[in-house]
């Protein structure tokens, strides 16, 4: 099926582009990496990032949102991913789209305005750790227990949403034992999240675990694919200067060809990227396949093009002063965030067989 980026989608991915580099680039990335406070989250970049209507994007309208796809939230995914931007956002939205989904009316009028408005900072813990279908915690009398593993944000959250083995639920975090955790990636922070009897809210309307694992694991590829992109243009741009021998290196036939061949995979998976966010909006048959299909190609490739970036750079490229970690250690952390390649790999085999 073709489809492209309406004129009005590729405008919000250049205004976020933008926006983020005239007031949250590289050197403020950098200068909240070295601080590593306990917050992970810059004030005045979470305020903008409301303000800006990128928390609102699949918000409904009658709920103070924009009211628009999955489509319009990966654009926004891919400029974080080329910007490496910190923040609960990817956790923020993928709960709202929980509450969206699975809500009752006063559900969703209690914490979708809120969520649109940048007022509830929110975390997710929808799978098992190391599993691709099996629910976070073990549900038992309106209570949750189980150890979640590592949860981005659970420890700055105001709200949590845990798929449990009978739906999904609410749970305030002051009901669970939140323990932080050194991140290697430091625009995130990590939590250990046990819950012991903790009283939860059960989303009433249906259980869509699958659903609502595919969507997240689309915004995840998008935001892999953004990391990827930049990784490759920065590689480029620097081989193109760099001397070596009385020539650019860039000009060698080793690094030329393997160049070329990251550039195109990182072409086809921000079209497989996309395409699954488009797949998702309009509820095409093969919508389910295409995500894990995005998933897979986004963390491979994104894997391929940060290593590549570190390497032909040089010296360089392995020294904590530049740059390139960033991007590395991000794509490293999404790559297994909702299911990695090797599961996804798996999913799409059990599908087309089936």
């Amino acid at each position: 099926m073709k489809f492209q980026l309406t004129d009005e989608q590729r405008a919000l991915q250049e205004a976020v582009r933008d926006y983020l580099g005239d007031r949250f680039g590289q050197q403020q990335v950098r200068a909240f990496y070295d601080a590593n406070d306990e917050t992970g989250i810059p004030a005045d970049l979470w305020k903008a990032i409301g303000e800006q209507g990128w928390l609102a994007v699949m918000v409904p309208e009658e709920h103070d949102g924009i009211g628009l796809g999955l489509l319009d939230a990966s654009v926004i995914a891919r400029a974080f991913g080329a910007c490496t931007v910190p923040g609960p956002w990817l956790g923020t939205v993928v709960a709202g789209e929980a509450i969206r989904l699975a809500g009752s009316p006063d559900q969703q009028a209690k914490w979708l305005p809120r969520i649109a408005a940048g007022e509830v900072k929110a975390a997710v813990a929808l799978l098992k750790q190391g599993t691709s279908n099996q629910p976070a915690a073990t549900a038992s009398g309106g209570t949750l227990s189980g150890n979640l593993g590592l949860v981005e944000y659970a420890a700055q959250a105001d709200l949590l949403v845990v798929s449990a083995d009978d739906g999904l639920d609410l749970v305030e975090p002051a009901a669970a034992s939140i323990t932080p955790r050194e991140a290697l990636d430091r625009t995130t922070r990590l939590a250990e999240v046990i819950l012991d009897g903790a009283t939860a809210e059960k989303l009433a309307n249906g259980n869509p675990l699958a659903e609502l694992v595919d969507r997240a694991a689309v915004l995840a590829a998008n935001d892999l694919v953004g990391i990827a992109r930049k990784a490759l243009t920065d590689t480029v741009e620097y081989d193109k200067t760099r001397v070596q021998f009385g020539k650019p290196v860039g000009s060698f036939q080793a690094i030329k060809h393997d160049l070329a061949d990251i550039h195109l995979a990182v072409t086809m998976a921000e079209h497989a990227a996309l395409y699954a966010a488009h797949a998702q909006d309009i509820d095409t048959a093969d919508k389910v396949v295409a995500a894990s299909i995005a998933k897979a190609k986004a963390g491979d490739t994104a894997n391929a093009a940060t290593s590549a970036m570190i390497q032909y750079h040089g010296g360089i490229g392995y020294t904590w002063e530049h740059d390139s970690h960033f991007y590395l250690k991000r794509a490293k952390r999404l790559e297994y965030a909702f299911g990695d390649a090797s599961q996804h790999r798996e999913r799409i085999a059990s599908l087309v067989l089936a």
